[in-house]
């Protein structure tokens, strides 16, 4: 049964491993390992919506990425939401370049009919990465403890945009940012 699609930045390979890294420390300690079984990849939401034709959206995310570079990312700090979802996450430094990539996805989304809820639009869109999600609320501490251990800041680039269904998580199609359409 899908709860819905996403549009997901994803990272450089080194960038990722370092996620990746933080999901396994997490498993290994029994905390979290529902983003490995739902077969996840670390990202970054930057639109999500529970109906969507993805064809409609295909050469949308085609003409986007091909006009864009990859985006310099530093996750600098580990954070929570105040909800009962239990996700913990890593926090992106909010530069003006990740914002205005987002709100330039979602203008370009909005052309195309497709409405954009208040999550995602520009003044209340916050970017994270999650690295555990529902968390028993008895192991938020030794999680954050455990997150702790990373060597934050951890930087890299995000490569790529994709579209995904989920859970399980399923890509439709993903484009490299940069990369020139060929006709």
């Amino acid at each position: 049964m899908s709860q819905g699609f996403s549009i997901e930045l994803y990272f450089d390979p080194a960038l990722e491993n370092q996620v990746l890294k933080a999901w396994n420390v997490l498993a290994r300690r029994q905390i979290s390992t529902q983003l490995i079984e739902i077969e996840s990849r670390p990202h970054i939401t930057l639109f999500s919506t529970p109906f969507l034709d993805p064809p409609k959206l295909e050469s949308v995310l085609k003409s986007f990425a091909s006009k864009q570079g990859p985006l310099p990312l530093s996750f600098s700090s580990i954070g929570t939401f105040p909800n009962d979802k239990n996700v913990l996450f890593l926090a992106p430094v909010p530069t003006m370049s990740l914002l205005q990539f987002q709100a330039q996805l979602c203008e370009a989304i909005k052309k195309e009919g497709i409405e954009i809820g208040d999550e995602f639009k520009a003044e209340s869109w916050i970017p994270y990465c999650a690295v555990a999600q529902e968390v028993p609320k008895t192991r938020i501490a030794e999680a954050f403890c455990v997150l702790r251990e990373l060597k934050l800041p951890v930087s890299g680039y995000a490569m790529d945009i994709g579209l995904v269904e989920s859970p399980p998580v399923r890509e439709y199609f993903s484009f490299e940012l940069g990369n020139v359409v060929e006709a």
